[in-house]
């Protein structure tokens, strides 16, 4: 593995550098690294200093990538010296064991230019010509996970993996991160009050006691947080990923360290997804009795490959649209074995997952992966649901013209009554610079409207799953793919017309960024007071069918977070209470109130 630094060349004279504004891991362990062989010393790498600083910027390798290349969204840090001033700018490059090259080829003066046109780069077994125009550079964020080039170049598959107890019963990218992996759990932890106070209640009770839950979800901090829960209140839960983009690696350590079973990694191909699934399920004297579903591939695997499984499984929790569906299909067809709940149609998860939730996210996940300035661009957003309604939302409010497409009367009755023009996709497909897909459905954008698109049209998922647009259509001969940087590939046509396809068409705010961990503290409240209510229900109350969350449930999820806000909820007087026909302590709407 190679790096390529660029810099300014600071004269000190005393051999010191000090990292500031140093707030990632990944970077203090990169900035170790590099120049440990450089003669000078590192002070405080995780700490803000004082001082005369310059600019220092370094390039991350990405694992699909071709070559190193310097651009703007390259991560930045600061270093720092009492004396000293800027003598020079220049290119260095380092070599996998962290071993800077001989002094007189790391500094290549301003006058000194060099073209890196071609250059063979070893990887592993295998010997690639990359050229510059292929070239890949890896922003880090949160949810972008640092790993050390060795690691890089191993499957977890293939690695031999204990955590301190001694059990490998467990595969993520590196153990050796549950330290940093634990610290933002602990972060996520402040952010999810209803959790916390949920595991300080019900702790003494176990009211999981016995249950032994396999997850199929986004492994993140927030997931972990619900994941320790679980565990708190008794159950035993083996866990993988539902998306092969969205899991922090270091999250996934520090599960692992702590007894969990996790099987997952960011970046997992299609057969590590399915295997990773498998490992979960498939394991001798442990079979589930509760499924927490999000997507319906884990239901799917067990109903395929391991039916007899339902026998003992007393029922599945579904968070998402798509998943949600697939159980409406097996119970209308008669196959559905055990009792669901419904938690995407909650209240709690659509007005505040849905809504709140990707009304932030979509933003953060077009700004981190673009750049792009959204005043005065033509958006069309596919789908006005709940997803809809917040990405419309933020995009309005940023001074872009948004378009909406809805096959549902209602929602685009709602979609012109809020002041956006309801048109076909075919209608605005050549003019629109981003086209976002919010639906849950198949086959949205379809070949013939990546064929359409403008020039730097950038696409992107915000449903779920990757099947919204037609990527598959996609990767034919006579299309180029170009990786430009984490999440980013341009998609060249033959005429030189490209688009911009971000996170291969998979989910946008959970593959390219985050999500706020408050509103997902309401959605994994939901859920672990979903397992609760079927594991505990006696013989009888659920049929083989789908149920949404009783009102009473969400109301109660919604408490739990008031306090938050030091928030006060007026109470009704007996006379209020009888004159409205309600108890008193809720629940306060029927079933069929939309809020």
């Amino acid at each position: 593995m190679e790096m390529l630094l660029h810099f300014s060349y600071l004269m000190l004279p005393e051999g010191d550098l000090q990292v500031m504004d140093c707030s990632s891991h990944c970077t203090a362990l990169l900035i170790r690294r590099c120049c440990r062989k450089w003669g000078f010393v590192l002070k405080n790498p995780m700490q803000r200093a004082e001082g005369m600083s310059l600019c220092f910027v370094f390039l991350q390798k990405e694992l699909q990538g071709t070559m190193f290349v310097l651009t703007k969204q390259c991560i930045s840090f600061r270093l720092c010296s009492g004396f000293g001033s800027p003598k020079a700018s220049g290119k260095m490059r380092v070599t996998d064991t962290g071993e800077a090259l001989p002094r007189t080829k790391q500094i290549q003066f301003a006058d000194q230019k060099q073209e890196f046109n071609k250059r063979p780069t070893k990887i592993g077994r295998r010997s690639l010509s990359r050229s510059i125009s292929q070239s890949s550079t890896d922003s880090y964020s949160s949810a972008a996970s640092y790993t050390d080039s060795s690691d890089d170049e191993t499957s977890p598959r293939d690695k031999q993996q204990k955590n301190s107890k001694g059990s490998s019963d467990f595969c993520v990218k590196n153990i050796k991160q549950a330290e940093f992996g634990r610290r933002e759990i602990e972060i996520a932890e402040q952010e999810m009050p209803a959790l916390m106070a949920l595991r300080k209640r019900a702790q003494g009770e176990k009211p999981l006691a016995g249950a032994k839950i396999v997850g199929c979800t986004h492994i993140t901090a927030q997931t972990a947080v619900l994941m320790e829960t679980l565990g708190a209140l008794g159950a035993q839960c083996r866990w993988a990923a539902c998306n092969i983009y969205s899991t922090l690696n270091e999250v996934a350590a520090a599960l692992a360290e702590s007894g969990f079973p996790v099987f997952a990694w960011k970046g997992e191909s299609e057969d590590d997804f399915w295997w990773c699934i498998d490992r979960c399920v498939n394991v001798e004297g442990w079979q589930p009795n509760m499924i927490l579903d999000d997507g319906g591939d884990l239901t799917h695997w067990i109903y395929k490959k391991y039916p007899n499984m339902f026998k003992k499984i007393k029922g599945i929790v579904e968070e998402s649209v798509t998943g949600v569906h697939r159980l409406y299909q097996l119970s209308k067809a008669g196959k559905l074995c055990v009792p669901a709940m419904n938690v995407n149609d909650s209240v709690t998860k659509q007005k505040f997952d849905n809504l709140y939730c990707c009304r932030e996210s979509i933003l953060d996940g077009l700004k981190r992966t673009t750049d792009m300035m959204f005043g005065g661009k033509q958006v069309v957003v596919c789908g006005y649901g709940e997803v809809g309604k917040g990405c419309c939302a933020a995009l309005k409010a940023m001074g872009s013209i948004v378009y909406v497409t809805e096959i549902d009367p209602i929602c685009a009755l709602q979609a012109c009554m809020d002041g956006f023009r309801l048109v076909k996709l075919n209608e605005v497909i050549r003019q629109v610079d981003i086209v976002i897909t919010c639906t849950g459905n198949k086959n949205v954008v379809t070949r013939e409207h990546l064929d359409r698109m403008k020039n730097s049209c950038i696409v992107c998922n915000m449903g779920h799953s990757n099947t919204e647009i037609d990527v598959a259509s996609l990767r034919t001969p006579e299309l180029t793919w170009e990786r430009v940087r984490s999440q980013v590939d341009h998609v060249i046509w033959p005429d030189g017309k490209r688009i911009v396809l971000l996170a291969e068409g998979r989910l946008l705010n959970l593959s390219c960024s985050t999500v706020p961990t408050f509103v997902l503290s309401i959605t994994a409240t939901t859920q672990a007071l979903a397992l609760i209510e079927l594991y505990n229900a006696p013989e009888g109350r659920y049929k083989q069918d789908v149920y949404l969350l009783p009102k009473k449930m969400d109301e109660y999820v919604a408490s739990l977070h008031l306090p938050t806000f030091d928030a006060h909820l007026t109470e009704l007087t007996d006379e209020q209470a009888k004159y409205l026909g309600l108890n008193k302590n809720g629940p306060f709407k029927p079933n069929y109130y939309r809020y």
